[in-house]
């Protein structure tokens, strides 16, 4: 190939390889509400939105509003109320392409309504492997029920039963320890929640085993077959010692025959090795 035509094959490369960089997608961004997505009503709250760096230009919006926030990564909101709920996501600008917008983020505003109350069924402490139910009632007559966990992600439910939600939690574990608080609110209003319940501690109880130690001196009434059970027991794991020969016995039969496998194929080896030279010698007589 000549010089020219190698020189515009990289050329046609390259302007290739910007094209296609030009073409693909920009990463989505990142939004989250800090402190947290569930606001106390008249308290502050930070939405941030994070791109790759080098980002041109920002946008945020309230999708309930439509309205945008241009300009700015960071909107924040110093007295939470319930026009601010709702969903959010953001996208930011490099040169003339917008990147794909971010995940919707649900900001919710609490204390709207009176707390409801929270209580385990049959008890807040639980043995591992049981059940338990919790129930969120409420005075009022609300159709959707929120159950959140600290340090986890909240749930929800609607019930038929207007004036309180049961969630059940099945074959409990340690990992279902932990404070729970629940929420009610309304399916026509679902960024407006009530005040949360007051804080249940759910406790599970580690199944305790009970070990009796064995008495140095045998009581009168213990029989001689008995200390004798007791002493087969505690040695039970323990290998019989014509056993324990019997295995030595066969390991080193095993460890003869290899040894002698392996002396057989080095002596065939030599007398080839020894065959083939002694032919060799033959051929030059």
């Amino acid at each position: 190939m000549s010089p020219s035509l190698s020189a515009c094959f990289c050329l046609g490369l390259c302007l290739g390889q910007v094209i296609q960089a030009q073409m693909d997608p920009f990463p989505k961004p990142t939004l989250r509400a800090e402190p947290s997505s569930l606001v106390p009503q008249h308290t502050l709250v930070t939405l941030r939105c994070q791109g790759p760096p080098g980002v041109d230009l920002y946008r945020l919006e309230h999708l309930e509003s439509r309205k945008y926030y241009e300009r700015q990564a960071v909107l924040i909101i110093k007295a939470m109320t319930s026009d601010y709920a709702g969903q959010y996501r953001c996208s930011y600008q490099n040169g003339s392409r917008w990147s794909p917008p971010s995940e919707t983020l649900t900001l919710v505003i609490t204390g709207v309504y009176e707390k409801p109350m929270l209580s385990a069924q049959p008890g807040p402490a639980v043995s591992p492997g049981g059940d338990v139910t919790l129930q969120c009632k409420s005075k009022y007559s609300f159709d959707q029920y929120a159950l959140c966990k600290k340090g986890g992600k909240g749930q929800k439910k609607q019930t038929e039963m207007w004036y309180q939600a049961d969630f059940s939690i099945i074959t409990v574990t340690a990992a279902h320890s932990g404070t729970y608080q629940c929420y009610s609110f309304s399916s026509s209003t679902p960024y407006l929640w009530s005040a949360p319940s007051d804080p249940l501690e759910l406790v599970v109880r580690e199944t305790t085993v009970t070990t009796h130690s064995v008495p140095t001196a045998a009581p009168s009434a213990v029989t001689e077959p008995s200390r004798k059970n007791i002493i087969i027991s505690t040695q039970g794991t323990s290998i019989p010692t014509g056993v324990s020969h019997q295995y030595y016995t066969k390991g080193n039969l095993v460890r003869i025959c290899l040894g002698a496998v392996i002396l057989l194929l080095l002596a065939g080896i030599l007398a080839e090795d020894w065959y083939s030279q002694k032919k060799s010698l033959q051929h030059q007589d």
